[in-house]
């Protein structure tokens, strides 16, 4: 979508800085029980520094409150941001609704109607130049369609009915040709306006990982609190006993200060940025998750289920090597495999032409039109060929299955050498599948045809493996071809002639065995497996139906993006849990600056007590100590928005290597990094003379 679309970054900024304030609304901020508490926080101290106007107490007070106004808006803008790309790509999308005018087809009829007058069921007529006006299936006619204002990519696709490549979008544009379209979903329900609503974010929910974190942060801010509240009681009685006065730093907004620190701010403020963010990853890549659920299931998945046709292989068989009978020249094989297929209009039958003309540099001879008759291939005969009238007789050429020209060589008092039916059989082990020509009687030899394995693919599955996910490869073919093109590609397993049934069984029984199960697919026959399946991709070229029952449509119709689909929901959970760790790391730090700015001198009989052995950081003065530890809660929390919004760096690897690394990077930084920020900004402050 980022292909179609220009968006303006320093326009995303500015909304989100204006929404920061906006979200200062209290029904919006009690929806998060960490910030809220730093939001009251705030305005408490607010209360107390103007209640202390003119006072010494003003500038200390007034300097927490600021900072903690400012937590509060960095919390918001994070979210606000990462709201803003949505928001800008779904205002595009709108772009691309307009009331568009519907040729209904009612009786024998056509009635011209207001898009939004159209119900599910009716049927529309699209020519070249029409808007399709709703989501539907094509039922009738072949049509090419522009399909970039929703995909981004520029090239037409092919929609006819009957087949995986029935279903259109509303809003996008038929080129040529005529289709008529049953509409599937009613106004306000259609895939356009599901993406608009998911890409804003309004309808993005919690999902269940994130709602479980969101808890903890919550009991965490509970008991810290509870700490705070049993604190003051506790300065009290020891000020009493030790008969020292420190109410000029154990106040109402010092405690605030303490409680706001210690609670997992960071973490609690970036949450749901870091969600948002990872749906934004995948619309970027042309992907609509239907829910934030789904991607964090494919932050788990750890078996995928991948179509052959397309995902593994290239999806078309191609001409690949000619093996002649016994006696025949390869040129002549070539020759005639080449006029076998010039009225072959299948993908195949062009290949084979084509490698005629690289390997021998063969060209279509001329013939006069009376002295030929093209034999076009067709699934009846499961041939093709030329019959050549020469003075003498009519030559027949023909290319075809081995069976079909077994009978064809039979029918013209022929035979089928061994030596043939030998190479075939071994083609057919290897993957392959063989095609056989003959001229007349005559058995000239072999094309083989392959489904050639995509480059690259076995690298990626090796990657897959190696981070614990297990490949299985489902395939019509025969159990041989499907094994020959499942070693090649390097997957773990393999269900050759799979059916439907078949499927949703194997998911079933896999997710029984305690797996999390991803497959794509494009067919009205894949929709129960998608459903089904914890991950469902479902193309956006493919039916209806099979949009429907997946949790995520990839828009650009590539089954191996699959593969992307999980590297970006393992580098969402990874995000979460490094920017957590993180944070409670950052927490057990800042008790080393506030606690002995709070009580170094109580109980002392001189200007230090038994406590300041906890100023291990040497901070220049208990009023520095607490703004220092206040403004670095604050800024750590713009300096970790880009990495809440890019994600942390994936790196395919074992779980326990990964969860290693993240400790070691955001458990041990997350406690250093406040201790060196916390000495810049108290040194600074003392530079600047603050607070005295």
């Amino acid at each position: 979508m980022s292909q179609k679309h220009h968006i303006d970054f320093g326009q995303i900024f500015s909304l989100a800085l204006k929404d920061a304030f906006v979200k200062l609304d209290p029904r919006v901020q009690w929806k998060n029980p960490v910030m809220f508490v730093t939001y009251i926080g705030a305005l408490l101290t607010t209360y107390y520094a103007l209640r202390h106007w003119g006072t010494s107490l003003f500038g200390f007070e007034i300097q927490i409150s600021v900072w903690l106004w400012f937590t509060v808006l960095f919390a918001n803008f994070a979210e606000a941001i990462s709201e803003g790309r949505g928001k800008a790509q779904a205002n595009a999308l709108k772009k691309t609704r307009s009331q568009t005018i519907a040729r209904k087809w009612v009786g024998h009829g056509e009635q011209k109607v207001s898009a939004s007058e159209l119900q599910v069921g009716d049927r529309v007529v699209c020519e070249g130049g029409d808007v399709i006006p709703a989501d539907g299936e094509v039922i009738e006619g072949i049509a090419t369609v522009d399909e970039s204002a929703v995909t981004g990519e520029s090239a037409p696709v092919i929609r006819e009915s009957g087949g995986d490549r029935s279903a259109v979008t509303g809003g996008t544009r038929v080129i040529s040709d005529r289709i008529v379209i049953q509409v599937t979903a009613g106004i306000g329900h259609s895939f356009l306006d599901r993406m608009i609503g998911l890409v804003e974010g309004a309808k993005r929910q919690k999902t269940p990982n994130e709602i479980a974190l969101s808890l903890l942060l919550s009991a965490l801010t509970l008991i810290f609190l509870a700490v705070i509240v049993s604190l003051k009681f506790f300065s009290d009685f020891s000020m009493l006993a030790a008969g020292q006065d420190l109410s000029h730093m154990v106040s109402v907004p010092v405690f605030i200060a303490l409680l706001v620190c210690l609670i997992p701010t960071t973490i609690g403020g970036l949450l749901s940025a870091i969600g948002i963010s990872g749906m934004d990853r995948l619309i970027q890549r042309n992907v609509i998750a239907m829910s934030g659920r789904a991607i964090e299931a494919a932050g788990d998945i750890d078996l995928l289920l991948l179509d052959k046709t397309g995902t593994i292989t290239l999806g078309n068989r191609m001409a690949t090597e000619f093996y002649p009978a016994p006696g025949c020249p390869i040129e002549q094989l070539a020759k005639m495999s080449q006029l076998a297929s010039l009225s072959d209009e299948t993908p195949e039958g062009r290949t084979i032409v084509i490698l005629a003309k690289e390997k021998f540099n063969l060209r279509a001879s001329e013939f006069l039109p009376e002295k030929v008759q093209f034999i076009p291939f067709s699934a009846q005969t499961q041939m093709s060929g030329i019959d050549i009238r020469t003075s003498e007789a009519v030559e027949k050429i023909r290319k075809g299955s081995l069976k079909a020209i077994e009978k064809f060589v039979q029918e013209q008092n022929g035979l089928m050498p061994r030596e043939v039916i030998s190479t075939a059989e071994e083609i057919s082990k290897k993957g392959g599948t063989p095609l056989v020509v003959a001229q007349g009687k005559e058995v000239l030899g072999i094309i083989q045809l392959k489904d050639v394995v995509k480059g690259g693919i076995r690298e990626r599955f090796h990657e897959l493996r190696s981070i614990g996910i297990r490949t299985i490869m489902i395939t019509g073919d025969n159990e041989l071809t499907a094994a020959a093109i499942a070693a090649e590609a390097g997957v773990d397993d393999f269900m050759a002639q799979a059916t439907p049934e078949e499927k949703l069984k194997r998911i079933r029984q896999e997710q029984a065995h305690g797996h999390l199960v991803a497959m794509t697919g494009d067919g009205t026959n894949d929709a129960p497996a998608l459903a089904q399946a914890d991950v469902g991709v479902a193309m956006n070229t493919g039916t209806q139906a099979a949009r429907e029952a997946g949790n995520m449509v990839d828009l650009d119709s590539n089954p191996t993006k699959l593969i992307e689909i999980i590297e970006i929901g393992k580098q969402l959970l990874m995000t979460r849990g490094a920017l957590t760790t993180f944070s409670v790391a950052n927490d057990v730090a800042k008790y080393f600056a506030i606690l002995p700015a709070l009580f170094g001198t109580l109980y002392g009989t001189t200007t230090e007590g038994p406590l300041n052995v906890l100023n291990i950081m040497k901070l220049s003065s208990p009023q520095n100590a607490i703004l220092s530890a206040v403004i670095f809660n604050a800024m750590i929390m713009v300096l970790l928005i880009p990495l809440a919004l890019r994600g942390v760096k994936y790196k395919p690897a074992l779980p326990w290597v990964i969860l290693r690394n993240n400790v070691f990077r955001y458990g041990v930084g997350g406690l250093m990094a406040p201790f060196l920020g916390m000495k810049v900004i108290d040194l600074i402050l003392s530079g600047l003379k603050v607070n005295g």
